[in-house]
């Protein structure tokens, strides 16, 4: 005697399974080791998309310390405060105020934090321009600084890629007084500049006395560890308008 057929089998298991969930929608996949490159060309295009949305042809890239505050000790609230008025100046003279189809140039563009950050994007948004904030995720908490332009403040898991961004579109580099992270900057555009990699863009670090201090540039050229012409790879100024004079005179196309 034959037994009864056994029921078919329920759905349940097989909707609820994770390899029944879309591509698209599901997170444990795409956070996963194998989508490694995927999220790479992801924060790619995010980025690349707002960008051309707003028109944004060319940047100034603003470095400098997060912990730098305007009513800090010492030099810091001078520090801050040049980087807010030269955040200004370069939004009112360098095009970035420009719309109508024609595009955005010499948009001012930062890491997105506190400090000197703030500061150069304060000076935009003072100024009615669009500033651009390139945030990091970072094990404590980085928050953007409520000055960079709301469609423009992004969020970045890779820090390749946010230095990518920062890269791509500068047409100069300004470079206040700042850390580990700062200098990390400093140094990946002074390679990407002695090697030949990027456009020969002007790069200014503001306040002289303290980068001579930190650094001895002249040392490296003295042992032969770079060239005495890379040392023409940037220049010094000890205001925002002699940072704005500097980096016309070494080719930056403005409005003036």
């Amino acid at each position: 005697m034959s037994s009864p057929p056994s029921p078919p089998p329920t759905l349940g298991a097989h909707l609820a399974s994770p390899s029944y969930r879309p591509a698209a929608l599901d997170q444990d996949f795409l956070l996963g080791d194998s989508m490694r490159g995927v999220r790479f060309q992801l924060e790619f295009a995010k980025a690349e998309e707002a960008l051309r949305a707003w028109g944004i042809l060319s940047t100034i890239v603003v470095f400098g310390s997060a912990r730098v505050a305007l009513d800090g000790p010492g030099r810091q609230s001078g520090w801050y405060d040049s980087a807010r008025q030269f955040g200004r100046l370069a939004s009112e003279l360098g095009g970035a105020l420009l719309d109508g189809g024609q595009g955005r140039h010499n948009v001012i563009a930062t890491g997105g934090g506190p400090g000197i950050m703030e500061a150069a994007n304060r000076g935009a948004f003072e100024a009615g321009a669009p500033s651009i904030g390139f945030n990091i995720t970072l094990p404590h908490e980085q928050v953007p600084n409520p000055y960079s332009t709301p469609d423009l403040t992004f969020q970045f898991h890779y820090f390749a890629m946010r230095k990518m961004h920062l890269a791509m579109r500068a047409r100069a580099l300004v470079i206040f007084p700042g850390g580990f992270g700062t200098l990390d900057e400093l140094f990946e555009l002074l390679t990407l500049r002695q090697t030949e990699k990027s456009p020969p863009i002007p790069i200014v670090l503001f306040d002289k006395a303290y980068w001579s201090e930190v650094i001895n540039f002249e040392a490296l050229a003295q042992h032969g560890m770079i060239a005495p012409r890379d040392l023409e790879l940037f220049g010094f100024a000890e205001t925002p308008q002699q940072i704005w004079g500097l980096l016309k005179a070494k080719g930056l196309q403005g409005l003036d």
